[in-house]
């Protein structure tokens, strides 16, 4: 597991004749920024001349502030170390438990759009419909006409919606829903009852369900782990950041627009430095943050599934990841 504290950098071009190429290529380090772009100027170089040679590279590196998937290592402040594990605070603002043995696996459920689908095209309907008819009442303003055909439309459009939501999208959304979770519950349970020398915690999530292994430490990249979380239906970019970062990783404080919050801003340039931790407007938004995210729980503990013993380094994680999710709480999952 690599979470650098320093980043930096590199950006070069190489021109011939009319052809140009342009690399971009991140560099890190955990002593100096002065390491992190070294290590990023010679990356840079290192893809260039493959790139010239004649080697199909990526010519740039995405700057988002999480990368883990795409195998560059995890670029997020560090708040804290325990032992191993290492919380961050990723892209939005929210805190993050990275560990490289204690095995976390999210099973998430996505939910339907509630919104009626076909808005728009009802309310261009029901212009025309009240505009033509107007016309024919007697109206000669069509302008007059259209606006109030509109405003008719639109005032239709959202009595009809909130009807549809309530009577026919709410429902049936909490019915797939329940099916969903009930169904992904069976297929948890099934891993357990096929792998009885495990031990799993289960815990409910707002999107789904997450499972914390404590019977032993597991290497992201053993083949048991695939096979753990292609039976469980893991997100599959998550299953990706786990091998490239040799790490597991769970969300441990609440998304901001979850408890009324806008989004983190991310700084100004794309690579994290620590004086960053320092920005005024960042430092007001987290403050705001710690404010409201204690009302709230991360996720909430179900059942242990498996008769495994518990390792001693699975419970040093599960007790700092159930603290600061309030997993024993019944607040607000968020």
């Amino acid at each position: 597991m690599i979470i650098p504290d320093y980043w930096a950098e590199t950006r070069l071009q190489h021109r011939e004749g009319r052809r140009q190429v342009t690399i971009r290529r991140f560099g890190w380090s955990d002593d100096s920024l002065e390491a992190a772009q070294a290590h990023a100027d010679a990356r840079a170089r290192e893809a260039m001349a493959r790139v010239l040679a004649g080697e199909d590279l990526p010519r740039l590196e995405r700057r988002a502030a999480y990368n883990g998937a795409d195998g560059v290592p995890i670029r997020e402040q560090v708040v804290d170390r325990h032992g191993d594990s290492v919380i961050t605070r990723n892209g939005y603002g929210a805190l993050c438990l990275n560990t490289p043995h204690v095995l976390f696996a999210d099973i998430d459920i996505d939910d339907e759009d509630l919104s009626f689908r076909h808005g728009c095209l009802l309310v261009v309907a029901i212009t025309i419909v009240f505009a033509a008819g107007l016309r024919l009442a007697g109206l000669e303003n069509l302008p007059a006409a259209i606006v109030i055909g509109f405003v008719s439309g639109c005032a239709l459009w959202w009595f009809v919606d909130a009807l549809h939501t309530r009577l026919v999208a709410r429902p049936r959304a909490r019915a797939q829903r329940e099916r969903r979770d009930a169904q992904a519950l069976a297929r948890i349970r099934d891993f357990a009852g096929s792998n009885r020398d495990w031990r799993l915690r289960v815990y409910r999530t707002p999107a789904g369900f997450r499972l914390l292994a404590m019977h032993r430490t597991f290497d992201p990249r053993e083949p048991e782990v695939l096979a753990c979380f292609d039976a469980l239906g893991v997100d599959p970019t998550y299953a990706r950041m786990c091998h490239n970062q040799r790490c597991f990783r769970a969300r441990i404080s609440p998304k901001p627009w979850r408890i009324g919050l806008s989004r983190l801003n991310a700084p100004a340039v794309a690579a994290w430095q620590p004086a960053h931790a320092d920005l005024p407007e960042r430092r007001c938004w987290i403050a705001r943050y710690e404010a409201a995210a204690p009302r709230f729980a991360s996720c909430r503990f179900l059942e242990t599934l498996g008769q495994g013993p518990e390792a001693p380094e699975a419970i040093a994680v599960r007790e700092v990841h159930d603290l600061f999710c309030r997993a024993d709480s019944d607040l607000p999952l968020a």
